[in-house]
């Protein structure tokens, strides 16, 4: 049969249905609100899970992306391992259930929750917590009573129940609470800075919605809950218990008396081996229960030390915080880090600074998002003296990493469109004895401070224990592993001078008055302040000046529509911007770009080339260019990545070329100026350093080897040039006025192949450059002075030592007189 129930809670409008969907399971729900629809299943095993001492509960929270109409990025399109998020809100399911089974439960209980469809104005994170309590109201499993959570934001002041996703990017508290309807039993909040006595009226407000939530949820339990099923309760013999306590109590209480968590473990697993092997010959079939037995005894035991004594295993008033140590700096190279000791528990902190291209990239069904704040929590055996496998981050050390970022987020400028940086905290757990994880806040503070780090205030944490008997309630400041593990809660606070930035509580009660945490709170507030006293002698500001080793950023703005070139095709200009300078880029829409580099100058180097890019070309501005194409009026040179420019031919070279490659080659790297900029915005250049134009032969005068010149370039009248590298143009020779250009027996145009020699034409002579034929006749000076000699493929100096005589020419040929003295022969016309 299928049951329906709706209802309103704070405006909105909640819906439950069982009976359709999931009949094998131990219960199933489907919740909605608004168009989000969050399935919850509960199931528990059969028979009991043998030698185990714990409730065997298993909560998942499993992220899908159908969920809002997305196939999920990357190569498995099936999905990987759960998200953060899952992993997170699989923790917020769990904490609330766990304290409400039957004590001595051990059969596996399972809780599964899926957001089959998401309307992102109602989040399905804690709609999974309802669906969970839900389903286990309607199942077949013993639980004390339904379990509900809320969301709770503040904007402009005013408390809203159930906010979403826009309404939370503009409230100072992001509040999650669950529990029943007589307490509160699980609070995950993170804030911006809200005082103690807001905090209060927050979960009071959130307490008043839970109850009306799991009022509802009872209303729907008679219509379709399942008969609970009888199962068999782990108990051990109180009788044991109460002989073991009063025969072993006070050596087992003189045992616990001790400062040095190493010590006081090692004496007391030695004394309850002791007691169990005393013991196992005198209680006959009860032998079993010995170790469970003695471990309730040394719970109670811690426990009315404590309630009835204020006596705590390390001798501490209930108030009082153990000694605490704050080094800033204490690494060299890297960018910030910070060792906080508080007692046994010791973690370090390390801040590495990167550009927001580091920023990792979040995919889950809320949506998609780029983070460049990080905080990592990493918990090694050694810490506590144990030794086991490396594996990776569990849920536990996920949870521990959020709560420490949650703490310091409002305080990091990372929303300052000018602070350019992504930024990775690492907590490394040296050593552990009670709250590494607050811990890890203070280290983490130590490391922004000593990196630089503008936070606008510093962050503390401190973890609140609990001991009661139902009665008296004693709050507990700084607990440590013991008291912990004894104890009734958990409740870790964070904050500044001005209020509370996270809050986390656990309990293995039913709940918790509101008036002890209340009190809680102010006594939180008392260590936090003692704790800011202690770091701030240590680092009292923030460093001016980030390490050296720190990424060097500088912002420039550009036009967006510039962008484009910027990037290049296939991002090919940027890429070579940064393969040239070395330096990292990232490039915002808004026309930021974000320009970093280990040193000073690979960032101006690549601001230079960005600039060089996007803005407007000023006529006079020079550059280093590289030569791209050759083109007859010119050379195209590349005088930053992806713009090129124009230098005429008459600007590349004072000399007369015929063809430009005699004066530069695809390659050649050449120092431009702008001398203009067309009405079409083409860039026109021209090369700077050329050579001193070099002076006229008078007529009839011939370039001698004296006047030839050793480079590129002959001597006086364009004579031939000298010897020099493979393929380097050879000499120009003829003499006076357009006299003969003598080739040059060097790479260029000399030897065996290149129009020198007997297979290429000779010496170049004459107007037409074609240098004297066997059936022509020319003057000496026509033939040009400094033709090398040729041989096959061998090069030879450029310009011979000696000019080559003309060959005599049939007289069969005509001849015309110009009027002077060079004749040549009547088929050539010389040019203009």
């Amino acid at each position: 049969m299928i049951h329906s129930h709706e209802f309103e809670v704070g405006g909105k409008t909640l819906s439950l249905e069982s009976g359709r969907v999931a009949k094998q399971a131990g219960g199933a729900v489907l919740l909605g609100m608004g168009e989000t629809v969050v399935f919850g299943a509960a199931t528990m095993s059969e028979k009991p899970r043998e030698g185990i001492d714990f409730l065997p509960l298993t909560c998942d929270y499993e992220e899908r992306r159908y969920a809002i109409g997305k196939i999920p990025g990357g190569f498995i399109k099936r999905g990987g391992r759960p998200s953060e998020k899952s992993i997170l809100t699989s923790r917020l399911i769990d904490r609330p259930l766990r304290p409400l089974f039957p004590k001595g439960l051990r059969n596996d209980v399972q809780v599964i929750c899926v957001p089959f469809a998401v309307d992102l104005d109602c989040p399905p994170d804690v709609l999974a917590i309802c669906a969970a309590g839900a389903a286990i109201a309607v199942s077949d499993i013993p639980f004390k009573t339904p379990v509900a959570g809320v969301r709770v934001g503040r904007i402009d002041g005013e408390l809203v129940l159930f906010p979403s996703n826009e309404e939370l990017k503009d409230s100072d508290l992001d509040l999650v609470v669950a529990g029943h309807k007589d307490a509160i039993s699980m609070v995950e909040a993170g804030s911006n800075e809200v005082t103690e006595e807001d905090m209060i009226v927050a979960l009071k407000f959130a307490h008043d919605a839970i109850k009306t939530i799991v009022a509802e949820f009872a209303k729907f339990a008679e219509m379709a809950a399942k008969p609970k099923r009888d199962v068999v309760l782990h108990q051990v013999d109180p009788a044991l218990v109460e002989r073991i306590e009063k025969e072993m109590g006070k050596q087992i209480a003189e045992t616990l008396i001790q400062p040095d968590k190493a010590i006081r473990e090692s004496a007391l697993s030695d004394l309850e081996k002791e007691i169990v092997k005393h013991y196992e010959d005198k209680v006959g079939d009860l032998a079993s229960q010995l170790p469970g037995a003695v471990d309730k005894v040394v719970k109670g035991t811690v426990r009315r030390l404590i309630i009835e004594e204020g006596k705590r295993p390390d001798g501490r008033k209930t108030d009082e915080i153990r000694p605490i140590e704050a080094i800033a700096g204490l690494l060299p190279r890297v960018h910030g880090s910070g060792l906080f000791t508080r007692g046994q528990t010791q973690v370090l902190t390390v801040l590495t600074i990167g550009m927001p291209g580091d920023a990792q990239t979040v995919e889950g069904i809320d949506e998609d998002y780029d983070k460049r704040y990080m905080h990592f929590y990493n918990f090694p055996p050694y810490s506590v003296g144990e030794v086991r496998p490396l594996r990776g981050a569990g849920r536990r050390e996920i949870g521990h990493g959020a709560l420490a970022e949650r703490a310091l987020r409002p305080m990091v400028p990372i929303d300052d469109p000018e602070f350019p940086y992504t930024l990775q905290l690492t907590s490394e757990v040296l050593e552990s004895n009670g709250s590494t994880s607050m811990a890890s806040v203070c280290a983490s503070t130590l490391a922004l401070m000593d990196a630089g780090i503008q936070l606008k205030a510093p962050v503390a944490g401190i973890a609140m224990g609990l001991m009661s008997d139902g009665k008296v309630f004693k709050i507990l400041t700084d607990i440590q592993g013991m008291e912990d593990f004894c104890g009734d809660m958990d409740f870790k606070v964070a904050g500044t001078r001005d209020g509370i930035t996270a809050l986390q509580l656990d309990t293995k009660l039913e709940g918790i008055p509101d008036e002890v945490l209340s009190n809680a709170l102010k006594q939180a507030k008392d260590a936090r302040f003692h704790i800011l006293d202690i770091m701030e002698k240590e680092i009292p500001a923030p460093r001016e000046q980030m390490a050296a080793t720190a990424p060097q950023v500088t912002t420039i703005h550009i036009n967006p529509e510039k962008i484009g070139a910027l990037i290049g095709p296939g991002g090919a200009t940027i890429k070579k911007i940064v393969a040239t300078t070395g330096a990292q880029i990232d490039v915002q829409q808004d026309g930021r770009v974000l320009v970093g580099g280990s040193n000073a100058e690979a960032v101006e180097g690549a601001v230079s080339m960005i600039k060089g890019l996007t803005e407007e070309v000023a006529v006079g501005s020079q550059f280093k260019g590289k030569v791209t194409r050759i083109m007859g009026r010119g050379a195209m040179v590349e005088y930053m990545p992806g713009r090129e420019g124009m230098v005429p031919k008459d600007q590349i070279t004072p000399h007369d070329v015929r063809r430009i490659e005699e004066a530069v080659n695809i390659g050649d790297e050449m120092n431009v100026k702008v001398f203009e900029v067309d009405n079409m915005g083409r860039v026109n250049l021209t090369a700077l350093g050329l050579p001193q134009e070099l002076p006229t032969l008078k007529d009839n005068e011939s370039a001698t080897p004296a006047a030839a010149g050793s480079g590129n370039y002959g001597g006086n009248g364009r004579g031939g040039g000298g010897g020099g590298r493979d393929r380097d143009r050879g000499g120009r020779g003829g003499g006076g006025d357009r006299g003969g250009r003598g080739g040059g027996g060097g790479g260029d145009r000399g030897g065996y192949r290149d129009r020198g020699g007997p297979r290429d034409r000779g010496p170049r002579g004459g107007y037409e450059d074609r240098g004297p034929r066997p059936d022509q006749a020319v003057t000496e000076s026509d033939a040009g002075s400094n033709s090398g000699p040729s041989s096959s493929y061998d090069q030879g100096p450029r310009g011979g030592s000696e000019p080559m005589s003309a060959p005599e020419v049939p007289d069969s040929f005509p001849k015309r007189d110009r009027g002077d003295d060079e004749t040549v022969n009547a088929r050539f016309r010389p040019r203009r």
